[in-house]
């Protein structure tokens, strides 16, 4: 039977996303849509031929034809929702980030591993073709010993300062109490798994230089420089004030040569891989979709529950992206380096 899935929120990102990345998935259909307005649920759960809508997360994990839960509810609630659903038997899919603590992120943890449930994070540039390939490469040594790796997400407005504040529902997510940092939650964590990703090492060194003010307590641009377990080093720029960027890109650089899969550090499937060693040459582009790499997060999610193995990303990958986010917030208030180990 294909598994019924919950959406926890209503926004942009499910609503465009998620939910038809779920309804085109194989094994997997919507069954219950949750917004803290009814109204905005049943709106949600026509456009997307949900069954039944609702406004109380308690209620919706009472349903039975719920097997998946995927949340993506403002980030303080996470840890709280991840937990009742595990309690309640249901496999979890929860958006990046994981948790506004690494705490938090163990006992999300824990609770999954005593329900005998799966968690997995939201993290879908691990489904990218030309990251899986570049990994690939990577880890079977083709670019020699990695020595430097880059990961770059820069966008923005032409003529905007700083992004203006949003409104209604919306403005939870200007709340620090509620999301915990600013850009680099929405795209530094993305950087960051997809450079373990592709390595396949730990970081263990973060020194960090941010916009972040007393006014301004959300950062809106960040700069990272990384130590990797193998002595390896790591750069991430990420941010939404640099409307210009033309780096969205993943570099690995080794000994033996250089991958690098440009245009890819996206919300869809985009880009180009570029291989360039004395014995490798590769070129391989991909046509965008903005869809694909959902569609593949949740059937691989899918695969996980039902065959059993880890999904794509696991609950210890985005425990890891909170070690991270919490160095770079220290970092950036002390100016020291810190060290995770």
């Amino acid at each position: 039977m294909p598994l019924g899935w919950a959406i926890i929120s209503t926004g942009r990102h499910p609503d465009l996303k998620m939910a038809p990345a779920i309804n085109a998935a194989e094994g997997s259909f919507i069954a219950a849509a949750v917004s803290r307005d009814l109204g905005r649920a049943s709106a949600f759960a026509k456009k997307h031929e949900v069954p039944t809508p609702y406004d109380d997360v308690d209620e919706m994990l009472l349903d039975p034809s719920v097997d998946v839960v995927y949340i993506a509810s403002p980030n303080a609630l996470h840890a709280e929702q991840t937990i009742k659903a595990a309690a309640a038997g249901k496999h979890v899919l929860v958006e990046k980030p994981m948790a506004l603590s690494v705490d938090d992120c163990q006992q999300m943890i824990d609770a999954c591993d005593r329900a005998g449930v799966t968690l997995g994070l939201g993290f879908h540039l691990r489904t990218h073709p030309g990251h899986v390939r570049l990994r690939e490469l990577v880890q079977s040594g083709g670019l020699g010993t990695v020595t430097l790796v880059e990961a770059n997400w820069g966008r923005g407005v032409r003529g905007q300062v700083t992004s203006p504040p949003r409104e209604g529902l919306q403005a939870w997510w200007d709340d620090p109490v509620m999301i915990g940092a600013g850009a680099f939650m929405a795209t530094g964590v993305h950087c960051i798994d997809t450079l373990r990703f592709l390595t396949g090492r730990e970081i263990t060194d973060v020194t960090a230089l941010t916009d972040a003010t007393s006014e301004h307590p959300l950062e809106e641009l960040v700069a990272l420089s990384l130590r990797f377990d193998d002595g390896s080093l790591g750069r991430v720029l990420t941010g939404r004030r640099t409307p210009d960027y033309v780096q969205n890109d993943v570099v690995v650089y080794g000994t033996l040569g250089r991958g690098g899969v440009h245009g890819s550090i996206d919300v869809n499937m985009t880009g180009e891989l570029a291989v360039r060693t004395d014995a490798i040459t590769i070129d391989e582009a991909y046509e965008p979709d903005p869809l694909e790499l959902y569609t593949r997060q949740v059937a691989a999610f899918n695969k996980a529950v039902i065959e059993g193995g880890d999904p794509a990303a696991t609950g210890m990958d985005g425990l890891r992206a909170a070690q991270v986010t919490a160095a770079m917030l220290e970092s950036a208030k002390t100016g020291d380096r810190i060290n995770l180990e």
